[in-house]
């Protein structure tokens, strides 16, 4: 009997190693063999030669650079704040702040891009209302200045919920012999909090690099002349004024390497800060008080408000009267009836199709991961579990432009099926859920299986009933990740979608790019209520205090 549980779980390690290897590797391979094999079939260089040899091409990387150290450490100096305030004191509202600042990161990457072009962009009610009422003439939002904008009002609630983990790890007993000491307020906050927060603040660094680094959406709609790395390759791929499929292969071919050494780096970094903590005695939260409080107030829900404001304009926007890119006086429900001409019940059939199919996969892939990595461990295994974090260092549109070199053609023709949309989103999505169902099976003791097989249950039945359940908020805290990002997809359906497996992040995005800015704002407040209830039913269902990331 030992023997054959022993080959069951063997032969999920083969299974998985084979779909990985399909899935995974071949497409990665197939993008290496594009960039370095010329169209007469040659061994050659000239497309990396071309990117590094021509400013035009290689600026791109650089500005990626730039706005994703910038947008780090932006997000750092305004997130850690607020996320100290919300684990240090007891703020009144303090849930309601919480859940805004999911939802603004949880947004589909390109909303807030174009809400704000609505309000500070040169025709924009904020711009206008300001030129018109004051006189005063606000700076242009596009390039450099917008992309930073939009996207640290995105990603710095990554910070606040990373941070808010890490603050609950932290024993009151140890604020308590610090102040003995005499360090205290803003010398204990830098020296105490800050170095025993460091694993955390590293990874949500990597985090808030790596989301910066592959958004697509951003900076092609606000960047204007401020090229980014994924809008590059978009365009080699997929642009209007002419495309070289085997330069936007080299491209990507750079992206995977660069975003693998930042990742190294910050693997390198976090083993630097090995320790562990455990909150025996939680930190007990203080009332704020006097100015100190009223600021603490103004602070968090200004920044959180501000940072909410693009998906409340939409969904106000989507009732207003509209003419093409002109909102004109009076409100109606002629957005919401045009989105209905303009495939909104396939936009959202094909998005809770394609969602829940992914999801499922991603469940049942990420528990036998973890239940591999942690309970089996082998060199495959780990093989296993590096193999499936790649796609967590890659963006969307190369991971996008590898399934369409894979599966182009026969045997496995599946590029314009509904089925390369599933893939890609199993593959870009699974990490979360994986990562989270392995760190929560790292703290189940293995004690307890022991018990239950020495009461007789299986080893099966042991994992299925014991294990598994154990396992629960684990996996629903990742898996409430993967679903929004799902439904959120943006840079991968871009080179994949078509009118028959379109989603409303597509639908949305393409009613932008072509000046239909009621039918956008409807689709974009569509998609917006659809990712508030995932996470209003998520916190129902988990009885969660927060989310883990």
């Amino acid at each position: 009997m030992k023997r054959r549980k022993f080959e069951l779980w063997s032969g999920v390690t083969v299974l998985f190693l084979v779909l990985f290897l399909i899935f995974l590797v071949y497409p990665m391979l197939g993008i290496l063999k594009q960039a370095v094999i010329s169209k007469d079939g040659q061994f050659t260089l000239e497309q990396f030669v071309k990117f590094f040899s021509q400013s035009y091409y290689s600026k791109t990387i650089l500005n990626s650079f730039k706005v994703s150290i910038t947008l780090t450490i932006v997000t750092l100096i305004i997130g850690i704040p607020l996320s100290y305030f919300y684990s240090f004191y007891r703020l009144k509202g303090a849930k309601l702040m919480f859940v805004l600042s999911i939802l603004c990161c949880m947004s589909a990457p390109f909303i807030g891009a174009y809400s704000w072009i609505l309000l500070l962009g040169r025709s924009g009610v904020i711009t206008q209302f300001l030129k018109n009422t004051f006189g005063i003439q606000l700076g242009s939002i596009y390039g450099f200045r917008g992309i930073m904008l939009v996207q640290s009002l995105k990603f710095f609630p990554l910070v606040f919920v990373y941070m808010n983990g890490a603050f609950k790890n932290i024993d009151n007993t140890l604020m308590e012999a610090s102040a003995n000491m005499g360090c205290t307020g803003v010398k204990r906050f830098f020296q105490i909090i800050m170095n025993l927060s460091m694993p955390t603040i590293l990874a949500a660094s990597l985090m808030v690099f790596m989301q910066s680094f592959a958004d697509f959406g951003t900076p092609l709609l606000i960047g204007e002349g401020f090229r980014t790395f994924p809008v590059e390759i978009y365009n080699q791929y997929l642009g209007e004024n002419g495309t070289d499929h085997n330069f936007a292969a080299a491209i990507s071919v750079i992206a995977i390497a660069v975003t693998a050494v930042v990742f190294f780096i910050q693997q390198y970094a976090t083993s630097r800060y090995k320790f562990s903590i455990n909150a025996l005695h939680p930190i007990e939260k203080k009332k704020p008080k006097g100015i100190q409080g009223v600021l603490m107030y103004l602070y968090s829900y200004l920044l959180i408000g501000i940072a909410f404001m693009p998906q409340v304009y939409i969904i106000y926007l989507s009732f207003r009267n509209c003419d093409q890119a002109v909102f004109k006086p009076g409100y109606s429900l002629a957005n919401y009836q045009a989105a209905v001409k303009k495939l909104l019940v396939r936009s959202i059939k094909n998005t809770m199709m394609l969602g829940i199919g992914a999801l499922a996969i991603i469940i049942i892939i990420s528990i036998l991961i973890a239940y591999l990595v942690v309970r089996r461990s082998s060199f495959l295994n780990h093989a296993i579990d590096t193999m499936a974090m790649l796609p967590y260092i890659m963006p969307g549109s190369v991971i996008g432009i590898a399934l369409v070199i894979a599966f182009g053609s026969k045997p496995l023709a599946l590029t314009g099926t509904i089925w390369i949309m599933l893939i890609s989103f199993v593959i870009r999505r699974m990490p979360y859920t994986i990562r989270s169902a392995t760190a929560t099976l790292m703290q189940i003791p293995m004690s307890i299986e022991e018990a239950s097989i020495s009461l007789g249950a299986s080893k099966l039945k042991t994992f299925t009933q014991i294990t598994v359940p154990m396992m629960s908020n684990g996996i629903l805290s990742g898996a409430i990740l993967s679903w929004v990002a799902i439904v959120t997809e943006l840079s991968s359906s871009i080179i994949l979608y078509n009118n028959k497996n379109i989603t409303l992040t597509m639908s949305a995005y393409v009613a932008i790019s072509r000046g239909n800015y009621g039918l956008a704002a409807a689709f974009a407040a569509i998609l917006t209520v659809v990712t508030a209830a995932s996470l209003i039913i998520y916190l129902l269902v988990s009885k969660a205090e927060d989310i883990k990331l």
